[in-house]
């Protein structure tokens, strides 16, 4: 396929068959296929032959819905490039004395028409090889393409040199011919097109080889995915260590990653502790530290130590075949305008060879020169790209979607990015999406004295170590974290009384975590207040029975929730929190966030209700959530947007999925889906606007044949390159209006 109208002959030719719709990518060279489950793959080949092009069924391809199938000719080999950089190479060797000898009369010796058309000939024929080729392949099937118009316009001009030569006069010894950026229309003056035969296939195969090129790097995201998957993995087992295929790998199974290898599949921890790169994941810029229990992500590179890890995800139900399958059927889809676009290269090219026809026409009947006709007509046929219509939607779309997976944005496709562009109203959830999902210290008071803060966490989190409780997890999680060198001591007559806490002997001292009960000192008493208005649990910490120090245990904000609740703010979104938590926490990170709007004890249907409400009032409302609670709202919603680390259930409801762990991507979603609908729409307007300006121009005889070749080729470069600039779109942190920062510092204050 070479323009938007072989996208529509295609789709067009699929969507005959009986249930079948297609949607077909002029950059991608894919056709996302719905058809009956008796309908064979095959049968949709067949179909595609029989529209004049070629097609084989993508190998591995995987159901969706149960009835689609991606069916996909062969991505584009080495090879192929080579042979088109050769091809582009011999033409321009060729073509370049032609143009040169043609455009400065004072290089015109003696009989150079004759040199320029024996160099001009292989250029007219083998150089334009593939798009005859492909033109009479059109005819043969009753359609026409951009190859068709190339191959006419460099036939006709090729066809009124040799005429000229051979039986206008142009060959006579001593022939000069002046050069002008306009055509020619002097009456009896021996003129060749034999620079119009050869800047034809010059410019073209130079501008789709550098089209082909930045096509190829808009997909340099899911090339880069693929590389992400490790081919070799090390698995110890009763056998001992060996190293096996990863496709040989098995839920179950533990594997090892040394430091600086990438984690073959999905896994956790079993033994090790490590630092983890995510950055090619899920966008994490840090690492993350890992440890027993710790969940990874295939592709993952171990930053630090040796890790044993058990395999919980492998092949297609990792996290990173589920990005990969993401971003692909993404790319796979068109936006409205691009729809809109496809529809008029159905009918561009038929329109245009009408066009050229009428000028020839018009300019003999007018009693024009042959010649002066004749150009006009070329001119019309080549200057005519209907490229750019077919290229402006998918590379743009290419482009976001793979910056977006860099920046930990996954989105479903261009109705995503449409519907995100509209959005006004976000409704956030509270556990797992503003907060870390998970019991964590959140503040540590100690009495000033021998003891100290790291002594009081160090011995409680000792004594805890016998505990399942979640709090005494949490605080023992936070003791290793404070000293990661040192081993916690160990604990002997260990007691957990429920309701109460826990107590032990650590080095000869009794320590006992728990519940605050009786007077305390004024310090702790102060620390408690605080805990109970920022509706978290706090335990206290007595020695000996001397009361040392207050832990606050909570499930506390993610670091990015600030920033992102008064992002979206900046940018014209209301955000509203809805909770299935008690009133006390919900107001809690409202005032933290300083968010006005607060729903909280929720059931799922509640906040599917709360959403439909919003919607009721004209509101266009994204849902953000991570659990099976929040899946009903993320269906309801306009939008719906799951976190990554979020259940299967949430993730396969949502529209967007965000890979990393921080609500600041939400932002990032919403700037890359602006950008990225503002430059479909520039791209589109340059394709349309462009050919309404140089069609009437050539048809006018304003517009040389050689000139009209680079302007198409420039045409579809631009629109392509425009696409290109979204690969480099970086997120830009906005800087918080001073009262609301102020608001924002006197509420944690106060918390």
């Amino acid at each position: 396929m070479t323009c938007a109208a072989c996208v529509r002959r295609v789709e067009k030719k699929l969507g005959r068959l009986e249930g079948v719709t297609a949607t077909v990518n002029l950059a991608t060279g894919t056709a996302r296929v719905s058809h009956p489950a008796d309908l064979t793959p095959e049968a949709l080949v067949t179909a595609v032959e029989q529209a004049g092009y070629q097609a084989s069924h993508q190998a591995g391809y995987r159901a969706s819905h149960g009835a689609g199938h991606r069916a996909a000719p062969p991505a584009p080999e080495a090879d192929d490039a080579r042979q088109e950089r050769e091809r582009l190479l011999i033409t321009a060797l060729l073509a370049v004395p032609v143009l040169e000898l043609s455009m400065v009369p004072a290089l015109q010796f003696r009989n150079w028409q004759w040199l320029c058309f024996v160099l001009a000939a292989p250029v007219a024929v083998w150089s334009a090889w593939p798009f005859h080729v492909r033109a009479l392949r059109g005819l043969r099937h009753s359609t026409a393409t951009m190859d068709t118009l190339v191959s006419l316009g460099v036939l006709a001009s090729f066809a009124w040199s040799v005429y000229a030569l051979f039986l206008g006069g142009a060959g006579e010894p001593g022939m000069r011919m002046p050069f002008s950026l306009l055509p020619s229309t002097q009456e009896g003056t021996a003129h060749l097109y034999l620079e119009a035969a050869v800047a034809d296939p010059l410019f073209v195969l130079a501008g789709r080889f550098l089209e082909g090129r930045a096509r190829r790097g808009t997909g340099a995201a899911l090339r880069s995915l693929a590389e992400l998957a490790a081919k070799q993995v090390s698995v110890r087992d009763e056998h001992g260590e060996r190293t096996v295929p990863v496709d040989q790998l098995r839920v179950g199974q533990v594997f090892l990653v040394r430091p600086g290898e990438r984690v073959a599949t999905d896994g956790r921890v079993t033994r090790g502790s490590s630092a983890v790169d995510l950055s090619l994941v899920t966008g994490e810029s840090e690492p993350v530290e890992v440890s027993p229990g710790s969940a990874l992500v295939g592709g993952a590179v171990n930053a630090g130590g040796l890790l044993h890890v058990e395999a919980t995800a492998v092949g297609a139900d990792t996290q990173l075949a589920r990005i990969t399958r993401l971003v692909t059927e993404a790319q796979a889809g068109k936006a409205r305008a691009q729809r809109l676009a496809d529809r008029v290269a159905g009918v561009f090219v038929p329109a245009v060879l009408a066009l050229a026809v009428t000028a020839l026409g018009f300019w003999l009947g007018a009693g024009a020169d042959p010649q002066a006709a004749l150009t006009a007509g070329v001119a019309v046929l080549v200057v005519a790209c209907p490229c750019a219509l077919g290229l402006a939607t998918p590379t743009a779309l290419m482009a976001a979607t793979g910056r977006g997976a860099r920046l930990g944005v996954l989105v479903s496709g261009p109705r995503t990015l449409e519907a995100l562009r509209h959005v006004d109203t976000v409704v956030l959830d509270k556990t797992g999406t503003l907060t870390t999902g998970h019991m964590t210290v959140a503040r540590v008071t100690a009495l000033p004295g021998a003891l100290g803060e790291d002594e009081a966490v160090r011995l409680a989190g000792a004594v805890e170590q016998g505990s399942e409780h979640p709090i005494g997890r949490a605080v023992t999680t936070y003791a290793r974290r404070k000293d990661p060198a040192q081993l916690l001591p160990d604990v002997t007559g260990f007691l957990a009384t429920p309701g109460r806490g826990v107590k032990g002997e650590v080095e000869s001292r009794t320590v006992e975590v728990g519940a605050p009960d009786g007077t305390l000192p004024r310090e702790l008493a102060e620390a408690l207040a605080q805990a109970e208005a920022a509706a978290h649990t706090p335990v206290l910490v007595r020695v000996d029975g001397r009361a040392e120090a207050l832990i606050a245990v909570g499930d506390v904000l993610r670091p990015g929730s600030y920033r992102a609740v008064e992002r979206l703010r900046r940018l014209g979104i209301r955000p509203v929190l809805a909770t299935g938590d008690r009133d006390a926490p919900a107001e809690a990170v409202a005032a933290a966030l300083a968010l006005d709007e607060v729903h909280a004890r929720c059931t799922p249907e509640d906040k599917a209700t709360l959403v439909r409400e919003l919607r009721r009032t004209g509101a266009r409302v994204a849902v953000v959530g991570d659990g099976v609670n929040d899946a009903a709202a993320l269906a309801a919603a306009d939008l719906g947007i799951a976190m990554g680390s979020g259940t299967d259930v949430a993730v396969g409801a949502a529209d967007l999925t965000l890979a990393r762990e921080d609500i600041e991507a939400l932002v990032d979603a919403v700037l890359l889906a602006r950008r990225t609908l503002r430059t479909i729409r520039a791209n589109l307007v340059w394709a349309f606007g462009y050919n309404a300006v140089t069609v009437p121009l050539a048809m006018v005889g304003l517009l040389d044949p050689m000139v009209a070749a680079a302007a198409m080729s420039a045409s579809s470069l631009l629109v392509v390159a425009n696409s290109l600039r979204l690969r480099g779109r970086q997120p830009s942190p906005a800087r918080p209006r001073p009262r609301a920062a102020a608001t924002r510092r006197a509420k944690a204050g106060a918390r």
